[in-house]
Formats: structure tokens, sequence, C-alpha cells
């Protein structure tokens, strides 16, 4: 029998635990000017700023 996966955060300081909630990690494909691949770029970004990171080229 499977065991059931435990989800809850198990940490002494819940504020750190929900200050963690905010960030994303976002991954934007990245063509290439030179051969047309893609590539991804991937980042931590806090939840404000994932607009700023898409938009940058």
């Amino acid at each position: 029998m499977a065991k059931a996966a435990k989800t809850a955060i198990k940490t002494k300081d819940q504020k750190a635990a929900a200050e963690a909630k905010n960030w994303t990690k976002v991954i934007k494909a990245v063509r290439s000017p030179k051969t047309g691949a893609y590539t991804f770029k991937e980042a931590i970004v806090h939840k404000e700023k994932i607009k700023d990171f898409l938009g940058e080229k």
C-alpha cells in the first residue's frame, strides 16, 4: 500500500514559511537570433516582479 505524501510545511519559523509563498519559479523561452533555436531562462522571482522578468529581453 502506498504512503500518503505529507504536504505540510514542517518549520519552526512560520513567518519565513509565509514569506516563501511570495516567490515563484519562472521559466521563459528565449530565441537565439543567431541560430533560431530556443533556450530557457529560469529564475526565482518575487510574485510582484513576474511581469518585469517576462517583459525584459
